[in-house]
């Protein structure tokens, strides 16, 4: 019989307003989570700290020591360094903060950090919607919309961090960005959008939740089912130009807005049928599996790639010793 793995592994997800982190097993089982306030406003030191805290704390609820820890974090991040490199002006002292570092001298063990879509990608490929996949696109729809891309297995994070960013591509509307440009993907798809969007189109009622637009589109209002069927023909655009550029086939849609999946699924699947890939090979379009969970539980797989890296290394230099001999 072979060996069981005992080791678990924190994965954390840190955003803007909360830090949620799991304690996870080799096979993506969730033995613990937890989630606080994100000190966002109280620069870096204060946010390691708190995802430190809550590491910890569920560590002594379990009577576990975790091998290692993976971070999904907001922002663009230096995958090699686990530097931030750029984020909304939302976070406080975040850009420049040497979050891996930071945090692993606080947990005591190596941490690996990415972007939180990246993450997400990660979590769903290793557990989730596109589990087995090597090759997919991940995109998560919340206040903005956030993208990802793996090829070979690797999530392709690009010479400045900042890869598959899909929300920023333009051509769907005349909408000024939140970034300052216009018509990005953003403008139409985003939670924030949706319930702009809604709003110019309802002759008075003013909302910024793209929750509160699926009730009304689920009750049968004409300007949130027209709403959503903008959003999902643009999302359906935006995959189409992405999969035949990348030849991927496997696409996973997560964040807060994939809970409307009922509404954006009609027109981005139409808008694909009408665009199939040049290939001929089936596009699988898919919501996430992993809910809230997907960020951190990508992060977990973070964490089991840098112990089985660390691994590998260890057995190529041990061969090069006994070489040596």
């Amino acid at each position: 019989m072979g060996s069981v793995d005992t080791q678990i592994v924190a994965g954390i997800d840190i955003g803007g307003t909360k830090i949620s982190a799991l304690l996870v097993d080799r096979l993506g089982t969730v033995l613990a989570s937890g989630t606080v306030r994100a000190p966002a406003s109280e620069g870096g030191d204060a946010m390691s700290a708190a995802a430190a805290g809550l590491v910890h704390a569920l560590e002594a609820e379990t009577g576990t020591v975790i091998a290692a820890a993976g971070v999904g974090a907001a922002g663009v991040i230096d995958p090699e360094t686990g530097t931030v490199t750029a984020a909304s002006e939302s976070f406080t002292d975040w850009v420049g903060f040497p979050l891996a570092g930071d945090l692993g001298a606080r947990l005591g063990v190596r941490v690996a950090v990415d972007n939180d879509v990246n993450a997400f990608l990660h979590g769903e490929m290793s557990y989730g919607a596109v589990a087995g996949s090597s090759d997919a696109i991940g995109i998560m729809l919340g206040t903005g919309v956030g993208g990802a891309i793996a090829i070979g297995g690797d999530v392709f994070v690009g010479p400045r961090g900042a890869a598959g960013e899909i929300g920023h591509t333009p051509g769907y509307s005349e909408i000024v960005c939140t970034c300052g440009q216009r018509g990005h993907l953003e403008t139409l798809a985003s939670g924030r959008s949706i319930g702009a969007r809604y709003s110019e189109r309802s002759g008075g009622i003013v909302t910024d939740s793209a929750l509160f637009v699926a009730e009304k589109a689920r009750a049968g209002d004409p300007a949130a089912i027209a709403t959503f069927d903008a959003a999902g023909e643009a999302i359906g655009m935006a995959i189409a130009t992405a999969v035949n550029l990348l030849d991927v086939q496997d696409v996973v849609i997560g964040g807060g807005v994939r809970g409307a999946w009922d509404l954006l699924e009609p027109a981005l699947t139409a808008t694909l049928l009408e665009n199939q890939p040049v290939s001929g090979y089936p596009l699988v379009v898919v919501p996430s599996a992993l809910g809230g969970h997907s960020v951190a539980l990508g992060a977990a797989a973070l964490a089991w790639r840098l112990i089985d890296r660390s691994g590998a290394m260890n057995m190529n230099v041990n061969e090069l010793v006994r070489n040596a001999l």
